[in-house]
């Protein structure tokens, strides 16, 4: 609940800018300086579910402490991912906070998306690892090459979103009229952007038709390659499209949904290089604890 909670608050806030409401709640925590809840404009009620969200996400969040900590057996890594959660939402709030006060200041937005995907990574890290069992070691599911390219895949999406949300800080959208604007140019930005988004997907291509060649490195990370190679097929298309038709809100809404979506796959990909499970000899039968390295989680 948790995860779709937080991939849920960056599509409210992505319509919080597209919207032009990013100053239809000027105060904070309350929405002005007469009412701690305002939905009197339309502004001020987009703003006003988005915060909503906050609050939601918060109790899922708890709910996966506290699940962390009664599960039998209890294990550290699902706490410290867990109260890693709890940490980031705080953080999301200060920011909210600093964003409203700052007049929506290009940086402090774009922090406040980059570290909303740092909640999606940990959440998706947070389900993957609770579904693993208590009594394994962790060991790796692929060889060297391929988690060096799956990380570097992770590396290339991580640029392609921050570029990304440096062409949206320089664009029309930038929550409010007033609002300031990185003082970039944006074609450059999209060039920039684009040349990233591309150089990202012809790798992931490339590790695509590498994965042919090695059975069991095909097995760990086939689907999520290939939803991401889907995904991000998709999202270069919207994003090109939504460049030449003057950047519409409702095509850039769908990219950031998009772009949510990728993220969450990317992570996805990159556990799937390593897993707490009985390790697994390259000829598919188990292998004896002396010849498959592990570490604990």
């Amino acid at each position: 609940m948790a995860l779709g909670l937080l991939i849920a608050i960056v599509i409210t806030g992505a319509a919080v800018r597209l919207t032009g409401s990013g100053l239809g709640c000027d105060d904070w925590p309350n929405c002005n300086d007469e009412r701690f809840v305002d939905v009197s404009s339309g502004h001020a009620a987009i703003e006003q579910v988005n915060r909503l969200f906050t609050g939601l996400v918060a109790v899922a969040v708890i709910a996966a402490v506290l699940g962390s900590l009664v599960r039998p057996p209890r294990r550290r890594d699902l706490t410290w991912l867990s109260l890693g959660l709890v940490a980031g939402i705080v953080a999301q709030v200060v920011l909210g906070g600093i964003t409203v006060l700052v007049d929506l200041h290009p940086l402090a937005v774009q922090g406040h998306l980059l570290l909303s995907m740092v909640l999606v990574a940990t959440a998706v890290i947070l389900v993957r690892r609770a579904g693993e069992p208590d009594d394994a070691a962790r060991h790796s599911t692929v060889t060297t090459t391929s988690r060096r390219l799956t990380w570097a895949l992770a590396t290339g999406t991580t640029l392609a979103i921050v570029t990304g949300t440096v062409v949206t800080g320089a664009g029309p959208h930038a929550g409010d009229e007033e609002a300031q604007r990185f003082a970039v140019d944006i074609s450059s930005a999209a060039r920039i952007h684009g040349a990233t988004v591309i150089v990202t997907l012809l790798l992931g291509l490339a590790i695509a038709i590498l994965l042919r060649r090695d059975g069991a490195d095909r097995r760990a990370l086939q689907r999520p390659l290939e939803l991401w190679i889907f995904i991000g097929a998709l999202q270069a298309a919207i994003g090109y499209t939504q460049y030449f038709n003057e950047i519409p809100a409702l095509l850039v809404a769908v990219h950031v949904a998009g772009a949510t979506a990728l993220w969450a796959i990317t992570v996805w990909l990159v556990t799937s290089t390593s897993a707490r499970t009985t390790p697994v000899a390259r000829d598919g039968r188990a292998a004896s604890s002396g010849l498959v390295g592990s570490a604990t989680a």
